[in-house]
């Protein structure tokens, strides 16, 4: 029997990579896709030398509906997990109409090419921020979505409304929507990792480039939150245990072990952790100290969000494993990596 072949759209991503790894490392083949509009050609050589092998790779914008479709013709695969997608919270307060036209069209090529050529199962790269301010915490799948504080948040919210309502309408077409909490780390070999361009989004590569002397300071978006310390809470999840969410939920699908066309699943540690106790955490763990100041709230920003993961360890049979502290060590030695420190 010939391996299944999963598509991994936006695959040279930092999300889309360790899930490349984690997927051939399960038996599964992997052909992805990336228009390297905010990824690195250096990160598909990382997942081939973690990995000891090429990978199929095809240089696509996934907007392209004829170099998508020359995709679909050449490649036979039952599987697309769909990661491209623009990411930054702040960057989508400004620029809206680039979030709206990437993320959603780009979503809606991939579902319509599974539809045209009878290719099942589709599963959606969501987020947490589809709970918006969440009225009670920790959040669980069946938590009613507020409006998003955000376009990228809103991206999110409608495209899981296209897939549910896609999956509804179209027989034989299933979908799966992860909602990550807060990715952060690298792979243990520190081949791969976060790499974003030009000033972080993201508080971790914001933090490890501040260790590295790239960023003269840290900045804290807001100290006055209802939280203990005044800083934002979040579910800190590393990467390398979210790749394996992806592996579990490829699984259910792939076994036809699903219960409906549709199924949700929050992919977290179920523990919320503050920025200021993040930051603590990351100078002890690795012997330094980093220098940061307070500064005012950023826009977008909700004051806590955590997930409830009871759904994803029962039915997945997935849970995050790997220490805050091994996460955080494994951040470090990936940006010492990069900068040839």
């Amino acid at each position: 029997m010939s391996k299944e072949t999963v598509l991994v759209s936006g695959g040279a991503g930092y999300i889309g990579t360790h899930t490349a790894v984690a997927l051939v490392e399960a038996g599964y083949d992997v052909v992805i896709i990336d228009n390297f509009s905010n990824s690195e050609a250096s990160a598909i050589e990382g997942v081939e030398k973690i990995l000891g092998r090429k990978v199929a790779f095809e240089q696509v914008d996934t907007c392209d509906t004829e170099a998508l479709r020359k995709v679909f013709e050449k490649y036979d695969f039952n599987t697309v997990i769909h990661f491209a997608a623009y990411k930054a919270v702040g960057e989508s307060m400004a620029e809206p109409l680039k979030y709206y036209a990437n993320n959603l069209v780009s979503f809606m090529n991939i579902v319509s090419m599974m539809k045209e050529y009878g290719r099942p199962n589709i599963l959606f790269s969501s987020s947490a921020t589809v709970y918006g301010d969440a009225e009670s915490l920790p959040v669980t799948e069946q938590t009613p979505r507020q409006p998003a504080t955000s376009p990228y948040g809103n991206t999110k919210q409608i495209a899981e409304d296209i897939l549910r309502d896609c999956c509804r309408a179209y027989e034989g077409l299933y979908g799966i929507a992860l909602r990550y909490f807060n990715p952060i780390g690298a792979h243990p070999s520190a081949l791969i990792g976060e790499l974003p361009r030009g000033v972080p989004n993201n508080l971790i590569p914001f933090v490890t480039q501040t260790a590295a002397g790239i960023r003269e300071c840290l900045s804290v978006f807001g100290n006055d939150y209802d939280t203990p310390d005044g800083t934002c809470l979040r579910d800190y999840i590393d990467v390398n245990d979210l790749a394996k969410a992806h592996v579990a939920a490829v699984a259910r699908m792939t076994g036809h072990k699903m219960d409906a066309s549709y199924e949700i699943f929050n992919v977290g540690t179920g523990r919320p952790v503050s920025v200021l106790e993040l930051l603590t955490r990351f100078e002890a763990v690795n012997d330094l100290k980093l220098p940061y100041k307070i500064v005012g709230r950023r826009p977008g920003d909700v004051p806590a969000v955590w997930a409830d993961t009871a759904l994803a360890n029962e039915v997945l049979g997935w849970k995050a494993e790997r220490s805050l502290d091994d996460t955080l060590r494994s951040a470090w030695a990936w940006e010492k990596h990069i900068r040839n420190l």
